[in-house]
């Protein structure tokens, strides 16, 4: 039966993204995301088109959703994985990354292609196709909200290692940001960042 309720992932398991001042662990379930891939530095051109893919694939998937079958549910935050981060700086065109994207469970691969051959049919750019589904269970985490410029991050991350090793766990996965906030409309020192690690 319809129902006008829409599912907000971010809001029902709001236990996994608390935003704690200090780190904190927590527990998270296993989720699927939309994801797309790649290497080098935030802000630069791959990384731009990563995000310009994934919105709209979200967006159309979301809505043929609404639709069809149903439920409708809100589109997720953006967030990325960083899966390989060289020692320095210098090194920043070797970054590997994951934008992603959390949809609920029952979205189906079948669905995203659909999404993606629709907005082809609409001559959007055939990058779209980048987009995939991505299952991800990162159990037990360290937690922490970081306000401020994303450069600032690294001695969050370290706060966060320093906690998980205070407690007898060590880090056991890729650093994970949430985006909070959009950088195109607030000021770098007001943004708004869960940052997550996962540990064992």
């Amino acid at each position: 039966m319809p129902t006008s309720d829409k599912l907000d992932l971010f809001k029902q398991l709001k236990a996994e993204y608390v935003q704690p001042r200090k780190p904190a662990f927590v527990v998270t379930t296993p989720a699927q995301y939309l994801c797309v891939e790649g290497e080098g530095p935030p802000g630069a051109a791959a990384f731009e088109q990563g995000i310009a893919a994934l919105y709209p694939v979200a967006f159309t998937t979301k809505f043929r959703r609404k639709l069809g079958p149903g439920p409708d549910y809100a589109t997720g935050k953006l967030e990325c994985r960083w899966l390989a981060v060289p020692e320095t700086r210098d090194a920043r065109n070797g970054w590997h990354w994951q934008l992603l994207m959390r949809v609920p469970d029952f979205i189906q691969a079948a669905e995203v292609d659909a999404a993606i051959d629709a907005l082809i049919a609409k001559q959007k750019p055939a990058f779209v196709r980048d987009v995939k589904l991505l299952p991800l269970d990162e159990g037990r985490c360290v937690q922490l909200l970081h306000i401020g410029p994303y450069d600032e991050e690294p001695a969050s991350f370290n706060r966060m290692i320093e906690y998980a090793g205070e407690h007898g766990c060590s880090v056991n996965g890729a650093a994970h940001e949430i985006y909070l906030s959009d950088p195109r409309r607030v000021e770098p020192a007001s943004l708004k960042t869960i940052l997550r690690l996962p540990v064992t």
